[in-house]
């Protein structure tokens, strides 16, 4: 199946990628995008409703924010398959930013603040795609996503501790809800568990055993049947209360007294993430269909249908991985499917408001939890882990980072650890020194190899990162202890290149350190594998010059040809060592 691309690698259809695949859709793809449409639309809507509730706005918001993100995705997303909407994890982040910029403006105002707190993630998409700047999300590398999404589901359980006991839950962090509710445990309402319990161990079942039933929505329906029973009128349970018919009108959020500067960090960190949720997770299923996924056009689209929920009363989206996953496993093929829950969801705030009045809040609360324990990937962990111990430390560390500083924090965190972790392994990387294997083309690391046989007085060696400040005096320690370490005598040292791309004028001047010690130690320095870019480098800071021309060559062939040749005229005789 053709992907979106053009054979350039710019989207097709120009800024409109999604209304050129409408435009060329196959009617083949017609029913299987109905099935998933009206699948997904069963799914979110309890879903996005809890999401809503996570946000602190009232329920109906969650359906307010599915409406115009839906048709604008439609039209300029790249994705196929990508379900964009209210969100888990920007909705956690929603609450948090929300709640500390209420304070000059009161808590009445809260939907203006989250309505604007859309529209300034939608401009700083935007920003960031006319700067180009895609590449940011690539800042949070996989082990620190899971870290962050571990984090995130914590914050989520013990958001609803209250919710789910009907007990007065305080405290600015999970250790601090947690002993509130340790404290009032001899006081929780045990209608209000048991209806949280039955929701979680139903919404479970449904997912281990029939999950493509949408459990979510049939659960919820159940709950509130089992709430309108006149049995159940004594039981003090607490419902969402009214649900107001009819579609939210376009308009823009009163931005009086609220700090605009204010916004902005959270603003960014919520761009962050989600640009890099919709990236990784339309890569993930692109791939599956033989389909691409434009980097800089989800950028386009993330501001784009978060300029539309802020115009509509709703709050910051991105995509749902679970309603993605719902939307693939019944056969989607295009955004059409999108469209058909577009529709489903007009259909429920024009009719349906009555029945969603019904729903216990306890039961709403478990969902929340539901959705939580989805975030925690336990297979991908379990890969982490034995990939690396220094990855899954990376992932506890950011977990952790989330859970005590909280959302925004953690996103800092989370950037931090990862290019933290990248210049580690810079700083230390593998080297190695090179020799002939019998049978086998090429030079190899004598330490991979026991049967590796060096050259005769020529010692090559390779530092497989690029040569920079920060691991600069590391590859010149390196580089003097396999000195040692060789059979004497060392005649000539030869460095490999081909991995140290890019060098600063520290690591210049190294190689001029390492030549000048050698030198004073009979040994000639050699570079092989000097690449165009880093030569002419090497010319400005006059390294050529003091290492000689004649010492710089274009491939390890090359190089150990030109040492054999000065080794014969000098000794009589070629070194020993050199292949047959």
């Amino acid at each position: 199946m053709a992907g979106v691309n053009g054979s350039n690698g710019s989207p097709r259809g120009g800024l409109l990628p999604g209304l050129y695949v409408l435009r060329h859709y196959d009617r083949a793809w017609l029913r299987p995008d109905l099935m998933a449409g009206l699948t997904v639309t069963a799914y979110l809507v309890p879903q996005v409703m809890a999401y809503a509730q996570i946000a602190g706005l009232p329920p109906v918001v969650g359906l307010w924010g599915m409406l115009a993100p839906l048709a604008v995705y439609a039209l300029v997303g790249s994705s196929r398959q990508l379900s964009v909407g209210p969100e888990s994890t920007t909705a956690l982040m929603t609450a948090a930013a929300v709640g500390a910029l209420i304070a000059t403006v009161g808590r009445d105002r809260w939907a203006d603040v989250a309505a604007l707190l859309a529209l300034a993630v939608g401009l700083v998409a935007l920003v960031g795609w006319v700067a180009r700047l895609g590449f940011l999300a690539t800042l949070l590398s996989k082990p620190v996503l899971q870290g962050y999404l571990i984090g995130v589901a914590v914050l989520m359980i013990t958001s609803q501790l209250g919710r789910v006991t009907r007990l007065e839950v305080t405290g600015d962090h999970p250790a601090d809800e947690a002993a509130s509710l340790a404290a009032q445990l001899g006081s929780v309402h045990y209608p209000t568990l048991a209806v949280a319990v039955a929701t979680l161990v139903a919404v479970f079942a449904f997912a281990a055993w029939l999950p493509k039933w949408p459990g979510p929505l049939l659960v919820m329906l159940a709950a509130g049947a089992v709430a309108a029973l006149p049995f159940a009128s004594g039981w003090g349970l607490v419902t969402i209360g009214e649900v107001p018919l009819g579609l939210p009108w376009p308009r823009l959020p009163d931005a009086s007294g609220i700090d605009l500067l204010g916004v902005l960090p959270w603003a960014v960190g919520i761009a962050l993430v989600g640009y890099s949720d919709n990236v990784l997770t339309g890569r993930a299923f692109a791939a599956r269909h033989r389909q691409d996924v434009d980097a800089g056009q989800e950028l386009f689209a993330l501001g784009a249908v978060n300029i539309a929920a802020g115009l509509t009363q709703a709050f910051p989206v991105s995509s749902s991985g679970s309603r993605t996953v719902l939307g693939d496993a019944m056969g989607s093929r295009s955004q059409v499917h999108s469209l058909v829950a577009l529709a489903g969801v007009v259909l429920v705030l024009l009719v349906a408001g009555p029945v969603l009045s019904t729903f216990p809040s306890a039961a709403m609360g478990a969902i929340i939890i539901y959705a939580a324990t989805r975030l925690v990937d336990a297979d991908a962990l379990a890969r982490i882990a034995r990939f690396r111990r220094s990855e899954i430390v990376l992932t506890a560390a950011t977990a952790l980072g989330v859970v005590a500083l909280g959302v925004l924090e953690g996103i800092g965190v989370a950037v931090v650890l990862s290019l933290l972790d990248l210049i580690r392994r810079i700083a230390q990387p593998h080297a190695g020194v090179l020799g002939y294997v019998p049978g086998l083309a090429g030079m190899h690391d004598i330490d991979d190899h026991p049967s590796t046989t060096q050259v005769e007085g020529l010692l090559v060696f390779r530092y497989d990162a690029p040569l920079f400040f920060a691991n600069a005096s590391n590859f010149l320690a390196r580089v003097r202890r396999a000195v040692r370490e060789s059979p004497p005598p060392v005649r000539c040292v030869l460095i490999n290149a081909e991995a140290n791309i890019d060098p600063d004028l520290t690591a210049v001047d190294t190689l001029e350190e390492l030549r000048a010690d050698l030198a004073a130690d009979g040994i000639v320095l050699a570079l092989a594998r000097v690449k165009a870019e880093v030569r002419e480098l090497f010319d400005n800071a006059g390294l050529t010059a003091a290492v000689g021309p004649e010492n710089i060559h274009p491939t390890l062939p090359t190089a150990v040809a030109a040492y054999a040749a000065a080794f014969e005229a000098e000794v009589g005789r070629p070194p020993a060592g050199l292949p047959g």
